[in-house]
Protein backbone atom coordinates (compact mmCIF):
# COMPACT_ATOMS: atom_id res chain seq x y z
CA UNK A 1 0.00 0.00 0.00
CA UNK A 2 1.15 3.40 -0.74
CA UNK A 3 0.12 5.21 1.98
CA UNK A 4 1.91 3.47 4.50
CA UNK A 5 5.46 4.10 2.54
CA UNK A 6 4.41 7.51 2.85
CA UNK A 7 3.70 7.49 6.41
CA UNK A 8 7.01 5.56 6.84
CA UNK A 9 8.57 8.54 4.92
CA UNK A 10 7.11 11.28 7.04
CA UNK A 11 7.74 10.01 10.22
CA UNK A 12 11.12 9.69 9.47
CA UNK A 13 11.22 12.82 8.13
CA UNK A 14 9.82 14.25 11.31
CA UNK A 15 12.11 12.30 13.50
CA UNK A 16 15.24 13.82 11.84
CA UNK A 17 13.57 17.32 11.24
CA UNK A 18 12.60 17.56 15.32
CA UNK A 19 16.70 15.72 15.92
CA UNK A 20 17.71 18.99 14.10
CA UNK A 21 15.39 21.50 15.05
CA UNK A 22 17.02 22.67 18.34
CA UNK A 23 20.62 22.01 16.84
CA UNK A 24 20.58 22.91 13.36
CA UNK A 25 17.20 25.06 12.49
CA UNK A 26 18.42 25.79 8.86
CA UNK A 27 19.07 21.86 8.01
CA UNK A 28 15.70 21.33 9.57
CA UNK A 29 14.08 22.93 7.37
CA UNK A 30 16.26 21.73 4.31
CA UNK A 31 14.68 18.44 5.51
CA UNK A 32 11.34 19.64 5.93
CA UNK A 33 11.71 20.62 2.31
CA UNK A 34 12.90 17.75 0.77
CA UNK A 35 10.32 15.60 2.99
CA UNK A 36 7.59 17.41 0.74
CA UNK A 37 8.80 17.57 -2.35
CA UNK A 38 10.07 14.31 -2.52
CA UNK A 39 6.63 13.19 -1.01
CA UNK A 40 4.93 15.49 -3.73
CA UNK A 41 7.30 13.49 -6.76
CA UNK A 42 6.10 10.13 -5.09
CA UNK A 43 1.99 11.16 -5.57
CA UNK A 44 2.92 12.64 -9.02
CA UNK A 45 1.60 8.96 -11.15
CA UNK A 46 -1.94 9.03 -8.77
CA UNK A 47 -2.09 13.02 -9.74
CA UNK A 48 -2.17 11.86 -13.51
CA UNK A 49 -4.45 8.66 -13.01
CA UNK A 50 -6.57 11.56 -11.34
CA UNK A 51 -6.51 14.15 -14.49
CA UNK A 52 -7.19 11.12 -17.06
CA UNK A 53 -10.32 10.19 -14.60
CA UNK A 54 -11.36 14.12 -14.69
CA UNK A 55 -10.32 14.12 -18.14
CA UNK A 56 -12.57 10.75 -19.40
CA UNK A 57 -15.87 11.87 -17.54
CA UNK A 58 -15.33 15.20 -18.93
CA UNK A 59 -15.46 14.02 -22.13
CA UNK A 60 -18.74 11.69 -21.59
CA UNK A 61 -20.32 14.29 -19.68
CA UNK A 62 -19.68 17.00 -22.98
CA UNK A 63 -18.21 19.54 -20.69
CA UNK A 64 -15.97 22.15 -22.45
CA UNK A 65 -12.46 20.81 -21.59
CA UNK A 66 -11.72 24.97 -20.87
CA UNK A 67 -13.97 24.82 -17.66
CA UNK A 68 -12.08 21.63 -16.79
CA UNK A 69 -8.93 22.73 -16.91
CA UNK A 70 -9.77 25.79 -14.88
CA UNK A 71 -11.19 23.52 -12.02
CA UNK A 72 -7.65 21.63 -12.38
CA UNK A 73 -5.50 25.09 -11.85
CA UNK A 74 -7.72 26.15 -9.15
CA UNK A 75 -6.61 22.80 -7.33
CA UNK A 76 -3.29 23.00 -8.25
CA UNK A 77 -2.76 26.67 -7.03
CA UNK A 78 -4.75 25.25 -3.76
CA UNK A 79 -2.48 22.33 -3.09
CA UNK A 80 0.90 24.50 -3.90
CA UNK A 81 -0.15 27.41 -1.93
CA UNK A 82 -1.09 24.94 1.06
CA UNK A 83 2.44 22.92 0.63
CA UNK A 84 4.92 26.50 0.61
CA UNK A 85 2.38 28.25 3.23
CA UNK A 86 3.00 25.28 5.43
CA UNK A 87 6.98 25.10 5.25
CA UNK A 88 6.81 28.72 6.02
CA UNK A 89 5.20 28.18 8.82
CA UNK A 90 7.44 25.71 9.76
CA UNK A 91 10.40 27.86 9.03
CA UNK A 92 8.91 30.42 11.46
CA UNK A 93 7.99 32.95 8.75
CA UNK A 94 3.63 32.79 9.69
CA UNK A 95 3.63 36.40 7.94
CA UNK A 96 4.99 35.08 4.68
CA UNK A 97 2.75 32.30 4.85
CA UNK A 98 -0.28 34.38 5.39
CA UNK A 99 0.80 36.89 1.93
CA UNK A 100 0.80 33.28 0.21
CA UNK A 101 -2.60 32.14 1.41
CA UNK A 102 -4.02 35.29 0.35
CA UNK A 103 -2.56 35.58 -2.88
CA UNK A 104 -3.62 31.90 -3.79
CA UNK A 105 -6.86 33.15 -2.96
CA UNK A 106 -6.43 36.12 -4.87
CA UNK A 107 -5.42 34.04 -7.95
CA UNK A 108 -8.23 31.40 -7.54
CA UNK A 109 -10.66 34.44 -7.71
CA UNK A 110 -9.21 35.69 -10.92
CA UNK A 111 -9.27 31.75 -12.37
CA UNK A 112 -12.78 31.48 -11.21
CA UNK A 113 -14.28 34.51 -12.95
CA UNK A 114 -14.87 32.82 -16.80
CA UNK A 115 -16.61 29.42 -14.64
CA UNK A 116 -18.67 31.88 -12.83
CA UNK A 117 -19.89 33.76 -15.83
CA UNK A 118 -20.76 30.45 -17.86
CA UNK A 119 -22.83 29.67 -14.50
CA UNK A 120 -24.52 32.97 -14.82
CA UNK A 121 -24.94 33.05 -18.68
CA UNK A 122 -26.90 29.38 -18.64
CA UNK A 123 -28.88 30.42 -15.38
CA UNK A 124 -29.90 33.97 -17.77
CA UNK A 125 -30.72 31.12 -20.44
CA UNK A 126 -32.93 29.20 -18.47
CA UNK A 127 -35.15 32.62 -17.43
Amino acid sequence: MEIIKIVSFALVALFLFLMLKDRRHDVAILVSLAAGILLFLFITSSISDVLNFIKDISNKANVDIVYIGLVIKILAISYLATFCSEICKDAGASSIASKVEFSAKILILTLAIPILMAVLQSILQIL
